[in-house]
């Protein structure tokens, strides 16, 4: 069977245990190869391409619904821990009377740069369900340092996510050498240049990182979150989460991590970060935009 670019494909020589698409196919050392994006993980990974296996529909739905129950399981529990945030905000900003007060909220504004479109799509969906303000861009990792100054002067967000696909070789180094890492000292750079135009932790929140990417680098840099202490495979709506707690979390309150990482579909072994204050702000009175008469 032919498999062409975009195919799902499993990997025969791992037991097709994750679905991929196949983003290219090209010679090397006169070998066909493929260059695969995970589905469902936000994993980048080559193989020869007589180990791909074509994943019909069928199969791929069997594949996929685990994760599917994981997302409806992380959003119910997450939705849960909004209703309790606004309850009490409620509360406080009544002082407690049963009297009725008009107030408004403002959660934190995402600015989230994603090396793969298609994930990109996914996560855009997710917070405009969870009704977070967010402007997507797509961006190549390897583009990512050039563009972010520019971008936070443009959108001027209260929390950055800077993701796309990364992976481990151990072809390529030790586990403590970040060269050993696709995109990891990218998203790096990227810290680093977002840090050098809002150094202060909780004047920009920052999200960093992919599958199997250096954790302790990006930290380093100036992350106030990142993926993965245990150098394994981070889920790709895994940020969205996290960003969708700190946009919720008042902005006099600070954010436990295990808090953060309780909800994600991946866990402490994957995804981990230092303590950080929330972003949300309440207010009163709340008054509707008053649209113009012509």
């Amino acid at each position: 069977m032919n498999i062409n670019l975009m195919d799902m494909v499993g990997r025969r020589s791992y037991n097709c245990d994750i679905l991929f698409r196949v983003i290219d196919i090209r010679k090397i050392n006169d070998q066909r190869m493929a260059i695969l994006y995970g589905e469902d993980f936000r994993l980048v990974a080559d193989a020869p391409y007589e180990d791909l296996i074509a994943i019909n529909q069928n199969e791929r739905a069997k594949m996929t619904e685990e994760y599917r129950n994981l997302e409806e399981q992380s959003f119910r529990l997450f939705t849960q821990d909004v209703d309790l945030i606004k309850q009490r905000q409620e509360y406080e900003a009544t002082g407690g009377y049963v009297k009725s007060t008009n107030y408004f909220q403002i959660p934190g504004k995402v600015l989230h740069l994603d090396g793969d479109q298609s994930y990109l799509k996914k996560c855009l969906t997710l917070y405009e369900k969870i009704g977070i303000p967010v402007f997507g861009i797509h961006c190549n990792e390897k583009e990512m340092p050039g563009k972010i100054g520019q971008l936070i002067d443009y959108y001027r967000p209260d929390i950055l996510v800077i993701t796309g696909h990364d992976a481990y070789s151990k072809a390529k180094g030790k586990i403590s050498d970040i060269n050993a890492y696709r995109h990891s000292k990218h998203f790096v750079q990227t810290v680093r240049e977002a840090r050098r135009k809002i150094p202060h932790l909780d004047q920009l929140v920052i999200f960093a990182g992919a599958c199997q990417s250096h954790f302790e680098s990006l930290i380093h840099a100036g992350a106030n979150f990142a993926s993965s202490p245990s150098r394994i495979n981070i889920h790709a709506l895994d940020p969205v989460y996290i960003v969708a707690k700190i946009s919720f979390t008042p902005f006099m309150e600070r954010i436990n991590v295990w808090d953060v990482l309780r909800n994600t579909l991946t866990g402490e072994k994957g995804l981990g970060g230092i303590e950080t204050k929330g972003v949300l702000r309440t207010g009163m009175p709340y008054q509707p935009i008053q649209e113009e008469e012509e």
